[in-house]
């Protein structure tokens, strides 16, 4: 495998514009962005003109094919990574997928198989669980001798309220008239392939969770082990965008909740509990780059509390996640952000939607009543 490794890119859009291309850019030495592929003529050449990409592709068939390319970002929309991921691995190539890595477990078996088959790295793009505040809370949590909680919390703004005021992203105005339809659709019918038949707002949950939840969940189950069990998920609200929860830890509870909302701001953090030290990592939003995460410990101190920030590097955390991915890449090795690593996910994703959808019945149920009465 060469030094410089050769990255397509399947999926031009914003996450692609702002944040990939640029790192990868910064990270010349170590890659070099040779072929693109976004279905939308107009973002394809327009992403091909401004990061001097000459190899340029509607149909990322061609891109995972091509001789030109040795390893697979996937950043093009959910329903399609699956697809898009077994195509890549069955030519040959790495690939990053960003999360999730698919939307169901029938494709994430699917794609370990193939993945075991073929012999190459995969993985996935949770670059919360590479930044270096992350890393060190790892290690501050594992000296813990009894943690008593843990809170996971990410509720934010809708990500065009930050985007619009920062960048000037190439949208895709030139697509066919139905094809957003056509999307949802299909969402809708993968929604249903993965979890079962749901109300409509359900789906938009399910979303959510694969969505931005996969992070928290995934970095969660990173620092303190898969939970035993879930002791309840609810989701309330006529767009099915709030969700809380509370893992079992046998020991302890680790309390669950994720929003979105019309607020222009990033409110995302997990922290952890003992009778000693509390360790808490803060998130801001991605869309900034080199927004370092924020590591806080509070602990007794002589005169009461001492709170002390853990110093943290300006490196991007997606910077560290695409350094990890090349060492992967190039001396073989096993990526924490693995896809049987992401598989666990679903696992739990698909727990909570069936409470999610046992409670939103009850709730409905009880609405009736009360109309009735």
């Amino acid at each position: 495998m060469p030094e410089i490794l050769r990255v397509g890119v399947v999926g031009c859009g914003e996450v692609a514009q702002i944040i990939h291309l640029p790192t990868l850019q910064n990270l010349r030495d170590k890659f070099r962005v040779t072929a693109i592929c976004d279905v939308s003529a107009k973002v394809l050449e327009g992403v091909g003109e401004q990061f001097g990409v000459r190899h340029r592709f509607q149909d990322y068939r061609e891109l995972v094919n091509s001789a030109e390319v040795d390893t697979v970002l996937i950043a093009n929309p959910h329903v399609f990574h699956a697809e898009v991921a077994m195509a890549a691995i069955k030519a040959g190539k790495s690939v990053l997928v960003e999360k999730p890595m698919c939307m169901s477990l029938a494709e994430a078996d699917a794609l370990i198989a193939q993945e075991k088959q073929a012999g190459v790295v995969a993985q996935v793009g949770f670059m919360r669980r590479y930044a270096q505040a992350f890393t060190e809370a790892k290690r501050l949590v594992q000296e813990l001798p009894d943690i008593r909680l843990a809170r996971v919390h990410d509720v934010i703004g809708r990500n065009p309220l930050i985007i619009t005021q920062i960048n000037n992203v190439i949208r895709p105005t030139d697509l066919p008239k139905g094809a957003e339809e056509e999307l949802l659709a299909k969402q809708r019918e993968m929604v249903t392939a993965a979890v079962g038949p749901v109300p409509e707002p359900l789906d938009k949950t399910y979303l959510l969770l694969l969505g931005l939840a996969s992070h928290d969940i995934s970095a969660m189950r990173e620092l303190l082990g898969l939970p035993k069990g879930i002791l309840y998920a609810a989701c309330r609200g006529p767009e099915g965008r709030t969700v809380s929860a509370a893992f079992d830890y046998g020991d302890f509870v680790c309390q669950f909740e994720t929003s979105v909302d019309a607020i222009p701001r990033f409110d995302a953090h997990i922290e952890v509990y003992s009778p000693s030290r509390i360790v808490r990592v803060d998130y801001d939003t991605p869309y900034v780059r080199n927004l370092p995460g924020r590591l806080t410990v509070l602990e007794p101190g002589s005169d009461g509390m001492a709170k002390r920030q853990v110093g943290s590097t300006w490196k991007d955390a997606f910077e560290i996640e695409w350094l990890a991915f090349h060492e992967n890449v190039t001396q073989g090795r096993r990526p924490k952000t693995s896809l049987a690593d992401a598989r666990e996910d679903l696992v739990l994703f698909k727990e909570m939607m069936s409470m999610i959808q046992e409670g939103w019945s009850a709730a409905d149920m009880r609405g009736r009543v009360a109309a009735h009465a």
